[in-house]
């Protein structure tokens, strides 16, 4: 297993390995292995962030901020959890870090206007609409169905009750389906 392979053959080897084993070789200093969670989990984390921030260049930096720091706490991550819950709670708490900051740096006019979607496939009625959600509202409707998590692990993500999460979810399909040119889409 100590072999050093180059070219197609690491990308390949890579690419088989499950995250748990690529997290150890990255703590050991892989590049390769590091490359490669990256690359697994880039797009979905972009997502999230873009999903709740609204905004593409916001969006880029939140995620790159999550992996840097995702990256940076390898040592401490346990191995027999998944990675990718880990790693979006980051992206999350850096996405409410980031517009916490922006609260404090703008005008309220400013933060009242929907944000712009760059929307190359997909539903922009449906983004436009989640994007005018209140915050905490919009999170748990991005992790639940713009990533597929349950509410009980939303719930772990972001240290609420299931409860609090299934009420912000309630909530934000109603806010929804009350908007024009949405209701189908719900």
């Amino acid at each position: 297993d100590g072999t050093r392979v180059f070219g197609r053959r690491v990308c390949v080897e890579m690419n088989r390995l499950p995250d748990a084993r690529l997290i150890e070789r990255a703590r050991t200093g892989s590049r390769e292995a590091a490359g490669e969670l990256f690359e697994r989990h880039w797009t979905d984390a972009w997502r999230a962030a873009y999903a709740i921030v609204g905004r593409r260049e916001c969006a880029d930096d939140v995620a790159q901020d999550a992996f840097l720091k995702a990256f940076g706490a390898l040592e401490r991550f346990d191995v027999s959890r998944p990675f990718a819950p880990w790693l979006h709670r980051i992206v999350v708490n850096r996405a409410l870090d980031e517009l916490r900051s922006e609260r404090r740096l703008v005008s309220i006019d400013e933060l009242a206007e929907p944000a712009v979607w760059d929307v190359a496939d997909g539903d922009a009625a449906l983004l436009a609409a989640v994007a005018d959600l209140p915050v905490d509202r919009r999170v748990v409707c991005v992790l639940r169905y713009g990533l597929g998590y349950s509410p009980t692990e939303i719930a772990g993500l972001l240290d609420v009750p299931v409860g609090t999460v299934n009420s912000r979810l309630g909530r934000a399909l109603n806010d929804l389906r009350s908007r024009e040119g949405v209701t189908d889409a719900c």
